[in-house]
């Protein structure tokens, strides 16, 4: 027979609590996705006609781990044979006999995540949710709008945990605003526990947790078996002791100022983001972090993009990075403004190596950010070198618009201090 472990049954408890934002966070095959479902599962048939939606990055992960694991698994345990529902494979969602849904999203299908994000939610449930940007969590929580009595309207979130420096810390565990890093206005709306496989053995394979999860590398074994939050990434080039104290909210007079852009190879939301960064220098050789607008589209409107941001901060040019497109990527720009001064740049070093010159700037203390910039931020403090899971666009286009800012005019040195 079914039966709840004890933490879950604690978890179940979270759920029903004021909270309109909770997460479960902690190690592998700890039971979180399936408290989760079972909840979501159980909010569809108190509100006939409601409808609910799981998150994830991509949408063949969606599918696999949701729509074809854990939900049937969920359904079958948990509610029994007795249930009226269907699966509809072509469009990714389930439907019960009270006209109720629960639609399975990945971030990564485009046109198809945009069409279903025009529905209204009565609950969102952001899967692995560490692999998502904030940008788009906040997005997909305007659509948390479905009036259906008696529900309250949820947003749900689960992960192994990432770095400190990841939006999912700052905004549970810290209770700050991700963006801004001001204190959360209602603190008692976000609400998380914490939920590892020791309390989950009874579900698990035997010796999975001693002969697997116990066997991984350090951090992993860290993040997957004890649930822990990780520092700072040894060996990132940059952390934010090296960003924050050196803000600005006001700024000099700029002698220079400059749009870095880094092109992103296609378009897509499964592809990168074109990084695109407007950064500017003092008559003392200091310098600002202005905006980043990066963006994930198509080469016409990163473009545009580009050059707006040129008009609105009155750079002196775009330096932009054309390993890949060359004279195509040059004569966009001429297609959309001929006046915009465009200088090529091309990489024949590694990405950790053009980068550490510009983060010994802010270990000097000599570059301030206006305000915060989250995405980028998150980004610099996650670079180290080797390989990394995702293209640093935002943290390539800052490195391209510092780097042109710190030459001396025709020279190819940096400044010293």
């Amino acid at each position: 027979m079914f039966a709840y472990t004890a933490l879950q049954i604690q978890a179940l408890k979270l759920l029903a609590s004021p909270a309109h934002h909770i997460m479960l966070f902690g190690g592998s095959r700890s039971g979180k996705s399936f408290v989760l479902c079972c909840s979501l599962v159980a909010r569809a048939l108190r509100a006939p006609g409601s409808r609910h939606a799981v998150i994830r990055r991509y949408c063949a992960a969606a599918r696999s781990t949701i729509g074809m694991d854990t939900m049937p698994k969920v359904l079958r345990t948990r509610f029994g044979g007795g249930l009226r529902y269907v699966f509809n494979k072509g469009e990714n969602f389930f439907r019960f006999g009270n006209a109720s849904e629960i639609w399975l999203i990945g971030l990564d299908d485009g046109e198809r995540a945009d069409k279903i994000l025009g529905k209204e939610f009565a609950t969102i449930y952001f899967n692995e949710c560490s692999e998502l940007d904030y940008s788009g969590i906040q997005t997909a929580l305007t659509r948390l709008a479905q009036n259906v009595p008696p529900l309250v309207n949820r947003a749900y979130y689960d992960c192994n945990p990432p770095g400190k420096n990841h939006w999912s810390y700052q905004l549970f565990m810290e209770k700050c605003d991700p963006v801004s890093r001001t204190a959360l206005a209602i603190p008692a709306d976000y609400a998380a526990m914490q939920m590892n496989p020791d309390a989950n053995r009874a579900n698990l394979p035997p010796d999975y947790i001693e002969k697997t999860l116990a066997n991984l590398p350090e951090k992993q074994r860290m993040r997957f078996l004890n649930g822990q939050w990780l520092d700072d990434m040894d060996g990132a080039l940059w952390n934010y002791d090296m960003i924050d104290p050196y803000r600005v909210t006001e700024l000099p007079a700029l002698e220079r100022i400059v749009i870095g852009v880094d092109p992103a190879v296609a378009s897509g939301r499964n592809n990168d983001f074109t990084g695109i960064i407007a950064a500017g220098r003092d008559r003392n050789g200091e310098l600002y972090v202005l905006a980043d607008r990066s963006i994930r589209s198509t080469p016409l409107i990163w473009v545009r993009e580009a050059v707006k941001l040129y008009r609105q901060w009155h750079a002196d040019e775009v330096v932009i990075e054309v390993n890949n497109g060359g004279e195509l990527i040059t004569s966009l720009f001429a297609r959309e403004d001929g006046s915009v001064a465009v200088k090529p740049v091309r990489a024949y070093r590694d990405k950790f190596s053009r980068a550490e010159p510009v983060a010994a700037f802010y270990e000097k203390a000599l570059v301030h950010h206006l305000g915060v910039l989250p995405e980028l931020e998150r980004q610099m403090c996650s670079f180290k070198a080797g390989r990394f899971a995702a293209s640093p666009d935002r943290m390539d286009a800052l490195v391209w618009a510092l780097s042109e800012l710190a030459l001396f005019p025709d020279e190819h040195r940096f400044i010293t201090v």
